[in-house]
């Protein structure tokens, strides 16, 4: 394990340049090039630390490499944040990048009780022959907005898009090789027009290229071709880390679903319940409580499930907000059970990209048999989706379980209270 703390920082330079950190006479971007990166961190962990009367001792320790980490993810490093990493399963599977397999699952979280309960729904659907689950790639989503004189030049500004969809298409194209315009989705409001650009981006989750792309091509062709002005490379009609009905609608990124048939024995063994009570907390919970809430997330918690796996494999947590808009669906099948499901119609997720090449998210995801092929683009991003589905179903079925027992307050009170250490605890 690498500690930064002990990074050598030059005697005559170090008690100077924190100074001139601390006080805000050097910016935390400026310090010298010359320096290595394990300096700078240091240097610019030490200014914090005296600014603000706190030690970062175990900010400063980690095993990142803070080359890679610095220059490619995070500016003006002094460290990092460390977040707990559990397992849940084994998770069986049975998908179309998921090969009737049983899966152990990271999730990185805070919450206490999280991983016990969606570890419950894991074997609740082990013990039940496992899940099935799917993944579609609807494409991820850019859409920039351009301003216009009047309806006359909205039409026909639209109307030249649509005769050159051709054009616009190679220019993108040849932005990257991964990257391949699926369609042109428009939109107007008065003078305002909305193009709603929507790509495969590959194993990447692709936000990034997708934007160099639009940027390029309203440059090189829209603008000069049609004298109609580009306001904002985003016009918030992407819609990107928000939530918004339009990718409820069409989805964003990947859409994916989850389902799994529990019968009695399983109900009332593993999840401690039974169908009948399940499906009335399912129904007036989910359904009618988000209904009158006015929620477009008719589930009981994916954002937990979310957040976990999406901190331990190297997504990007705002998106969670997206994965959040989804149904669960609960409903009587054969005596005594049910068929249960989740489906996340707003799902951005990567194999490749930002996050995901860190160490400890890479160790993760080869964890999950995640890894890119150039020989099979996609693929793995879509392994990862359906994997992110059958882990949410997991996370849903304990959680409604446990609100239909009263065991919810008993388990936060039992393994998420700070009573003592957690290998002291019943906390697998």
């Amino acid at each position: 394990m690498k500690d930064v703390s002990t990074a050598t920082v030059p005697e005559q330079h170090d008690e100077t340049l924190i100074e001139d950190l601390a006080s805000g006479r050097l910016a935390m971007h400026r310090l010298p090039r010359h320096l290595g990166c394990a300096e700078r961190v240091e240097l610019r962990r030490r200014a914090v630390e005296r600014r603000a009367g706190v030690a970062l001792e175990h900010i400063g320790h980690h095993s990142l490499d803070l080359e890679h980490a610095s220059t490619r993810n995070c500016e003006n490093m002094i460290g990092v944040a460390q977040v707990p990493i559990g397992v849940i399963g084994p998770l069986r599977l049975r998908g179309e990048h998921v090969h009737d397999e049983e899966l152990l699952i990271p999730l990185a979280t805070t919450e206490g009780a999280l991983i016990a309960s969606a570890n419950r729904g894991c074997n609740a659907i082990t013990a039940a022959g496992g899940a099935v689950v799917r993944a579609d790639n609807v494409g991820i989503s850019r859409a920039p907005v351009f301003r216009t004189s009047g309806i006359e030049e909205t039409r026909a500004f639209l109307d030249w898009v649509r005769a050159h969809e051709g054009e616009i298409r190679a220019e993108l194209e040849k932005q990257s090789r991964y990257l391949r315009l699926l369609a042109i989705k428009p939109k107007a409001l008065g003078t305002t027009v909305f193009l709603r650009f929507v790509f495969d981006s590959g194993d990447a989750m692709g936000m990034n290229m997708a934007t160099i792309a639009c940027d390029r091509v309203i440059e090189n062709l829209i603008e000069p071709a049609t004298g109609v002005e580009c306001i904002s490379l985003s016009g918030n009609y992407c819609v990107d880390k928000k939530p918004a009905a339009v990718n409820f609608q069409e989805g964003r990124g990947k859409s994916v679903h989850a389902e799994v048939v529990l019968d009695k024995q399983v109900l009332e063994t593993v999840l401690k319940t039974n169908a009948r009570a399940l499906v009335e907390v399912q129904y007036r919970k989910n359904l009618l409580g988000s209904v009158a809430a006015g929620s477009m997330g008719f589930n009981a918690h994916y954002a937990n499930m979310l957040a976990a796996i999406f901190i331990a494999t190297g997504q990007d947590p705002a998106q969670v907000v997206e994965g959040s808009l989804g149904v669960t669906c609960i409903e009587p099948r054969g005596p005594e059970g049910v068929i249960a499901s989740v489906h996340m119609p707003d799902l951005p997720v990567a194999a490749i990209g930002g996050g995901t090449a860190l160490a400890t998210q890479k160790e993760a995801l080869a964890l999950l048999g995640v890894a890119p092929d150039p020989q099979r683009p996609g693929y793995a991003v879509m392994r990862l989706a359906e994997i992110v589905a059958g882990t949410v179903l997991a996370g849903e079925l304990s959680l409604l379980a446990a609100l239909t027992s009263r065991d919810l307050a008993r388990a936060h009170q039992r393994l998420g209270r700070s009573n003592g250490d957690a290998t002291t605890r019943r906390a697998g």
